[in-house]
């Protein structure tokens, strides 16, 4: 009985978890502002693009 008393009380694996999860959510957070922002950031690279080809005559 004394393994299993002791196995409950172990949370050396916790911190790992929390992290781990932290971890997935500015993930999921990171994705959710990228997708928000994706028509002004194809935009923005597009004019870029087109900028530096008219400036070097490609």
């Amino acid at each position: 009985m004394t393994i299993f008393s002791r196995f409950l009380k172990d949370e050396s694996g916790a911190t790992a978890i929390e992290y781990g999860l932290i971890a997935a959510l500015v993930g999921v957070a990171l994705i959710g502002a990228l997708d928000t922002m994706e028509d002004g950031l194809t935009g923005l690279f597009n004019s870029i693009g087109a900028t530096l080809t008219a400036a070097t005559g490609s």
